[in-house]
């Protein structure tokens, strides 16, 4: 089986989640800068098999897409005509950054340290990654 990977876009910096091979457990791999994000995805890629790319989509209380979805479009087309063969799906990425400062608060990370935007991003894409595995799981029943 290959991994799916899970993205948080943000416009400075990206998360990046991906799982293991038996897609059970979702890892946080790393942050990396937005502007070098198709570089690291296509090296990445080129050494780990994935299967799916999501995308952490940003919604409003009201399920409405949030305004940041003007930055994310953009990048899934470029990504989709960058890397073609693997398909992206999008996914309910609402409280991830909460939940993200809640985990690290929970595990006893220092308060300085859950400054760290980078670290939040990485944990968001986990929580991205993580929800929507147990989403398909949960609608393979």
């Amino acid at each position: 089986m290959a991994r799916l990977l899970a993205i948080d876009y943000g416009r400075k910096r990206t998360g990046i989640a991906v799982s293991d091979t038996m897609q059970i457990i979702a890892n946080g791999l790393t942050t990396v800068p937005s502007h070098t994000l198709i570089a690291f995805l296509k090296q990445y890629i080129a050494k780990e098999p994935v299967e799916l790319i999501i995308i952490g989509l940003p919604r409003q209380m009201n399920y409405e897409e949030s305004e940041s979805m003007q930055y994310i479009k953009p990048f899934v087309k470029r990504l989709q005509k960058e890397i073609p063969a693997i398909p992206v799906e999008y996914f309910d990425e609402r409280f991830t950054s909460q939940m993200a400062l809640q985990t690290m608060i929970d595990g006893g990370v220092k308060k300085i340290k859950r400054q760290n935007k980078a670290l939040v991003d990485e944990i968001s894409a986990t929580i991205i990654l993580q929800g929507y595995m147990e989403s398909r799981r949960m609608n393979m029943r």
